[in-house]
């Protein structure tokens, strides 16, 4: 959610957080905090937008009715302000209390604005999308989003219905409440995106992505694969690093792994390790590795152990080399561990712009349980 507007689907809506009040204060007090909030999110100054916008607020109770529109856009400010502190669903215990009260401040303006605005307003989407996010029941957070969906659905703006579905699929996905109809939110609203964005719109790039990661998750190799080159396509034309980027090269890497085409998933490999800022003691992390097999002698024996290796990551992510440090157990465990580790692929270390080979540990544990 960005400072100075309720949220970027405000845009549609023609409401603009951060611009002159209705009514003009006089007490310099409150002058000088919603000036030094403007400010604040003019220079995108993020350790003072949330001071500002809290102190703006409760200056404002004394200037403004508690049922008025201009107080509710005071606590939209200041609850966008913490929301963006917060981490985002599920909430740390630290959390808690300034998310509460983000969500305290959302519900005060939606109530502000049925009031002025009508039960069915488009400018309700705002705070029932803030109360769905600041919401620390899911079955809260899924009532005002069904709410904020209902809306858009009356409305002939295609864009924000699908805003408003991608959120509830970001918002309920990771939640207990996760059902095929959430899942459907995240496909309509991609569908909506292909409809009537150009292929590189960073939201259609970014429902690509994630109707990619739902098809892969749900192993459906075929369908995920070219969602996933796309969104690599597409990042690479936009020319900068994006989380979803780097998720959707690691993606490829295990599809193209599944398939035995190491050769299809190397260009990945190499994607990921120029997207990573390597430092000379950075552990590398494996992108596609699989479970060794227990050795079935072993397992009848309930025998358990461990095998610690070190190896040699070349340029293009191949093990190589692989040699045994330490072990205990036996030599099948040995063996299971040199063959495993042949198949994972790493992600290159990168010096000067170019990969280069480095080496690297792992232990591998066998346990009975």
């Amino acid at each position: 959610m960005s400072h100075g507007k309720m949220l970027p689907i405000a845009c549609l809506l023609a409401l603009t957080l951060g611009t002159s009040l209705s009514v003009h204060a006089s007490e310099n007090s409150f002058t000088k905090a919603y000036s030094d909030y403007q400010a604040a999110v003019e220079k995108g100054d993020a350790a003072n937008i949330e001071a500002s916008a809290k102190a703006a607020y409760q200056l404002g109770e004394a200037q403004y009715t508690k049922d008025s529109v201009d107080l509710a856009n005071l606590a939209m400010n200041w609850a966008s302000a913490i929301e963006k502190q917060v981490a985002p669903y599920p909430f740390t215990e630290n959390n808690l209390p300034k998310t509460a009260k983000a969500n305290e401040l959302y519900q005060l303006a939606l109530a502000n604005y049925k009031v002025h605005y009508g039960k069915e307003a488009l400018e309700l989407i705002d705070p029932l999308l803030g109360a769905a996010q600041t919401a620390v029941e899911a079955k809260d957070a899924k009532n005002d989003l069904l709410t904020a969906i209902a809306i858009a659905e009356k409305s002939d703006k295609k864009k924000l219905l699908a805003d408003v579905k991608m959120a509830a699929f970001n918002r309920l996905s990771n939640t207990e409440l996760y059902t095929k109809s959430v899942r459907r939110y995240a496909f309509d609203a991609y569908d909506i995106y292909k409809e009537i964005l150009p292929e590189n719109a960073i939201d259609r790039v970014k429902a690509t992505y994630v109707v990619g990661a739902v098809e892969y998750a749900e192993k459906h190799d075929d369908k995920a694969m070219p969602l996933l080159l796309e969104v690599v396509k597409q990042f690479e034309a936009l020319n900068f690093s994006h989380p979803y980027a780097l998720s959707a090269h690691a993606y490829l890497v295990e599809l193209y792994e599944r398939q035995g085409k190491r050769d299809e998933s190397t260009a990945h490999c190499i994607a990921i390790g120029k997207m990573r800022p390597w430092a000379d003691a950075q552990e590398q992390q494996p992108i596609f590795r699989i479970v060794p097999d227990y050795p079935m002698s072993y397992a009848k024996q309930r025998k358990s152990g461990w095998v610690q290796l070190k190896f040699t990551v070349d340029e293009h992510g191949f093990v190589k080399n692989p040699e045994i440090l330490a072990s205990k157990g036996g030599a099948l465990f040995e063996k299971e561990s040199i063959e495993t580790l042949n198949k994972w692929r790493y992600a290159p270390k990168f010096e000067n712009g170019i990969a280069v080979e480095a080496q690297t540990s792992v232990q591998m544990d066998y346990t009975i349980n």
